[in-house]
């Protein structure tokens, strides 16, 4: 062992050096088990001081260290190879600091996301950040990852709602970017190189974040469109009738409604008929107005022939129900055999023809594939999933991952999309990365790798492709 990782593991003592195989495994396996890793050690520093302390002595050694947060990630992005270590930020875990007057919470990189949100809400205030895995994803690895989730649609990615950041460079020193202000108009961004780009330019222990008034009232609803098309008209008319506080617009479609009706408990059709696609819009505000919004809005679509039918939630726990509805599809998707995923972003303007297109192209080239597309339609997201084929092996359905990746991608490209929208890239799409990204994005990219990180030690093969 390098003299540096020795003297490093002295300090961290017991609770922060792994190395034995149990207690390191559940560091070294995504959350789906698709890709596994391995390690020298696993370190769990429990300050700032001492993720610098792992940093320098990295830095010393030539040694690769890939950091993770709550190793919920979907593209192998915190899993590290032979000879590295894991640098877990699970032990950074405190609420620096909340204003709800400033609208500010001060958060350690460790921090449950679950928990941050309700810190903000003991004071009075909405942290909007939500995802399926916030019960176990961390700020810093959200923030590393630009996270998206379930209201970007009016509150941002992560990225818009981090106003400040603690960084660690590759050399141990620390940036204070601490900063609460909206506006500091002076130089370059630095904040915005490190949040997205998974732990290769810098680790982040701390975040500024911003809060929101807690809403009054939230008003929810599903609608079933007339076809695929009217999900675009259905979403213009909902952002100028609700004064543009829809927070969530979410599309769902037969085969998935379907799916976890039969497997997810709880999860229930409120409609008489089988309609091909459906969409769960929910709008927040100020006493009735929301409940008010909504119901009008859906009265005129119904009108306008738009939607054919709507179930509006007249309590919350009617409310969690079609949520549950929209949660279960994912959950469910697991019950009907192995699956191809993909998490792509095209225009707002383009998702229903990528949609046809993409479900077209996939099963031409498998045929008895089943198209399993939803997500958040709102903000171009969409997760376009596979169902594993009846009758196929499921070894031999996977082993076409590649091909219908391919095939999906080009057509996203080709709508002036993005093969990943909110789960980042890791290691398992830096060929997306060669294939789709110009030279001249690239070389910009690597040129700020190469100041910010000239050893190649951090998050090594992670994002940018060889080259």
């Amino acid at each position: 062992m390098h003299p540096a990782l020795a003297r490093l593991r002295t300090r961290l003592g017991p609770a922060g050096w792994l190395d034995q195989p149990a207690a390191m495994a559940p560091y070294l396996e995504e959350s789906r088990a698709r890709h596994h890793g391995a390690a020298l050690a696993v370190v769990r520093p429990a300050d700032t001081a001492a993720v610098a302390a792992v940093l320098a002595a990295c830095h010393e050694a030539g040694v690769g260290m890939v950091p993770q947060g709550g190793n919920t990630g979907r593209c192998a992005g915190a899993l590290p190879t032979a000879g590295q270590l894991v640098l877990s930020l699970a032990r950074l875990d405190r609420i620096r600091a909340v204003d709800a007057l400033d609208g500010s919470l001060t958060a350690e990189a460790g921090c449950i996301l679950a928990d941050v949100q309700a810190a903000a809400r003991a004071h009075g205030r909405l942290f909007p950040l939500s995802l399926g895995a916030e019960g176990s994803c961390t700020i810093g690895g959200n923030l590393a990852t630009n996270a998206g989730g379930l209201n970007v649609l009016r509150y941002g990615s992560a990225r818009a709602l981090c106003l400040g950041l603690e960084v660690v460079l590759a050399d141990g020193r620390v940036w204070d970017g601490l900063r609460r202000l909206r506006k500091d108009n002076t130089g370059y961004d630095l904040r915005d190189l490190f949040i997205g780009s998974e732990g290769t330019l810098g680790v982040i222990t701390a975040a500024v974040l911003r809060l929101f008034p807690l809403p009054e009232r939230r008003a929810t609803a599903l609608a079933a469109l007339a076809d695929l098309d009217a999900c675009l008209a259905l979403l213009a008319r909902a952002r100028h009738a609700s004064a543009d506080t829809l927070t969530s617009f979410e599309l769902l479609p037969r085969i998935g409604l379907d799916a976890a009706v039969r497997h997810v408990p709880g999860c229930r059709d409120p409609f008489d008929v089988a309609h091909a696609w459906c969409v769960l819009l929910e709008l927040d505000g100020a006493g009735d107005a929301p409940a008010a919004r909504l119901e009008a809005l859906l009265a005129d679509a119904l009108a306008a022939g738009e939607i054919v039918d709507a179930a509006t939630a007249a309590s919350e726990a009617q409310a969690a129900a079609l949520w549950r509805l929209r949660e279960g599809l994912v959950e469910a998707q697991r019950h009907e055999g192995a699956s191809i995923k993909h998490d792509v972003a095209v225009p707002v303007s383009r998702v229903p023809e990528f949609i046809r297109q993409a479900s077209a192209a996939c099963t031409a080239l498998l045929p008895g594939v089943r198209p399993y597309p939803f997500g958040h339609v709102g903000d171009g997201n969409v997760h376009f999933n596979l169902s594993q084929p009846p009758g196929m092996a499921a070894a031999d359905f996977l082993a076409c991952w590649g091909r219908c990746e391919r095939v999906v991608h080009d057509l996203v490209a080709a709508c002036g999309g993005s093969f990943s929208a909110e789960h980042g890239v890791g290691r398992s799409k830096t060929g997306e990365m060669a294939r789709y990204k110009s030279p001249l994005e690239l070389e910009l990219m690597r040129g700020i790798k190469r100041t910010l990180d000239p050893r190649g030690i951090l998050n090594p093969g992670a994002v940018l492709p060889p080259g």
